[in-house]
């Protein structure tokens, strides 16, 4: 398995980095998207980054239109969006596949973890979620439907905060 850490990352203002950007930090990356269902989850995800973020817990959501075309802005839109209608200030990459020929070297790792029922494999919908410790494992999965408040999303981000 390739260490998260050397995956590049290209973020929604055009930055390049790596996901090493956060080692040492326990990180939840989401899977988002603007006009989905499931998209008020960027109002909890909010709460929990401002929550945690003195402990060393990062939010990362990586915008993808793979699922029903409900990412269709660009990463300018994206950013306004988030910011006014959620006030989400955690990072966010650019836009980018999470399944098919194009996935994410980042998504193809992810991929690879189970969630708590052993489901591994594509990304099955929007606001899919991981948490990576502070040594860069892959230590839970959560279904989309899994809202980030869910006593068994914050006990394992707990159970990883490196502070």
């Amino acid at each position: 398995m390739t260490s998260l850490y050397s995956l590049p990352l290209t973020m929604l203002d055009g930055r390049e980095t790596t996901f090493g950007e956060f080692t040492g930090k326990a990180v939840l990356v989401v899977n988002v998207a603007s006009k989905c269902g499931l998209t008020p989850q960027y109002a909890t995800l909010e709460k929990l980054a401002e929550t945690y973020a003195d402990r060393g817990l990062t939010v990362l959501g990586a915008p993808c239109n793979q699922f029903m075309g409900q990412e269709p802005g660009s990463n300018e839109e994206i950013a306004e969006f988030c910011s006014t209608t959620y006030g989400v200030t955690f990072p966010l990459t650019d836009k980018l596949e999470v399944n098919g020929a194009g996935r994410d070297a980042l998504f193809t790792e992810l991929a690879a973890a189970p969630d708590a029922e052993g489901y591994t494999g594509d990304v099955r919908w929007n606001f899919e979620k991981w948490l990576v410790s502070p040594a860069g494992d892959v230590v839970a999965r959560f279904s989309p439907q899994t809202v980030p408040d869910d006593p068994a999303v914050i006990a394992a981000v707990e159970a990883v905060l490196p502070e």
